[in-house]
């Protein structure tokens, strides 16, 4: 294995990361999340995760629930997560590896993302999560890690890839492209499973994020590449903003779009959640 720092910005293989396993340059986080049983994420880590790998719960240290009308997973405010990423000991110089149970999305690609929007370009997420990494026989372990502690991180979000509703709606307006996440059943609002109003953004079109996969895993980088120039028709990605529910299956299809070389597509941090806490705001219904 060569010396030099992993370069790994978008996924990586379990074979590539158990190769690197121990190394001092590399850092794994477990963001293994339930929606409907919010600890089950944690439990399950602390009864099996990849060796040296960290917890990060999506609500606490992915999000910052002291928000009010952002949301149900409110982005966090910087100096708390560059303080978390401190106290694991994460520093410019790391290659962080973020797996969740499966497909990367609650919660491996927020926290890929939240990462990237500090300039981290060596982070990747686990292809595949720990379900293929346990289907190929590879190590878990139920030893907590010792962190070696660093100062907060020196980084600031980039606040151009982050926007709220006003700004979310003002993007509409002047011809932007909304693409919305959430399974078709969902943004039709023909079922709304967890927020209290169906239906989406009008304006937003529909790409779920499991149209990136495939048998788990994502599906090739130019496959996906080819697709989406269909869906972006020749736009900027800078002009492509990203939502779901709540801001975090979203990071998911940002992480497909850059899989794909498309990088520069921005967030809706409040998503749907958000856009619904304010009754005013117009909402549409079907395909």
């Amino acid at each position: 294995m060569s010396d030099a720092t992993p370069n790994w910005t978008t996924l990586v293989s379990a074979e590539d990361l158990a190769a690197a396993l121990g190394r001092d340059d590399v850092i794994v986080f477990d963001t293994r999340h339930s929606l409907a049983e919010p600890e089950a994420g944690e439990a399950a880590h602390r009864a099996a995760h990849i060796p040296g790998a960290f917890y990060a719960h999506l609500d606490r240290e992915l999000s910052d629930h002291r928000k009010q009308n952002d949301g149900r997973h409110p982005w966090p405010e910087v100096q708390d997560f560059t303080a978390a990423l401190g106290r694991w000991g994460v520093t410019p110089q790391h290659q962080v590896v973020v797996y969740d149970a499966s497909e990367g999305a609650l919660a491996a690609a927020r926290m890929w993302f939240l990462l990237r929007t500090l300039g981290h370009r060596r982070v990747a997420v686990l292809d595949g999560g720990l379900q293929r990494w346990q289907a190929l026989g590879l190590p878990v372990e139920a030893d907590m890690p010792v962190a070696r502690p660093a100062p907060p991180y020196p980084a600031t979000f980039d606040q151009s890839r982050l926007l709220d509703a006003a700004q979310v709606q003002a993007h509409l307006d002047a011809g932007g492209m909304l693409l919305d996440a959430r399974a078709a059943e969902r943004f039709r609002g023909d079922v709304e499973p967890i927020d209290r109003v169906a239906g989406h953004v009008p304006g937003a079109r529909n790409r779920p994020y499991a149209l990136s996969m495939r048998d788990g895993r994502f599906r090739p980088g130019q496959e996906l590449a080819d697709e989406l120039a269909q869906v972006l028709q020749g736009r900027d990605p800078r002009e492509v903003v990203a939502m779901c529910g709540s801001g975090v299956t979203a990071c998911h299809l940002l992480l497909a779009l850059e899989h794909a070389g498309i990088e520069g597509a921005r967030l809706y941090t409040g998503s749907w959640s958000g856009w619904i806490q304010d009754p005013s705001r117009p909402i549409a219904h079907g395909a």
